[in-house]
């Protein structure tokens, strides 16, 4: 499984309606759209063919600054990541600010 979140730290809240589409890294297929809950949390893309590989995430957060009148230097996050055993939780959340991101592997 595959979940994401996204911390607004210049707010220090969720950052709610973003929307976030998971890719394979290699082929750049879209594989999911979903959209960030008002916790700012994507629980699970629903893939019923998770394979072994390398994915790509893509966060759409210059409509989420732009909402909140806030100029972002960032428009578009995108994290690859590799899945080594598809049996394990990969859980890829993301820090913003209008000129900063980090991101780590959650739990």
């Amino acid at each position: 499984m595959i979940s994401t979140h996204i911390l607004d730290t210049n707010l220090g809240k969720p950052a709610a309606h973003v929307e976030v589409k998971l890719f394979h890294a290699e082929t750049h297929e879209l594989i999911a759209t979903a959209t960030t809950n008002p916790d700012g949390r994507v629980g699970d893309f629903e893939i019923t063919d998770f394979a072994k590989g390398a994915y790509q995430l893509e966060f759409e957060i210059a409509p989420y600054f732009s909402s909140q009148q806030i100029k972002t230097f960032f428009p578009r996050v995108c994290i690859q990541f590799f899945v080594e055993d598809v049996n394990q939780h990969y859980h890829i959340p993301l820090l913003i600010s209008p000129f900063a991101y980090s991101t780590y592997r959650g739990s």
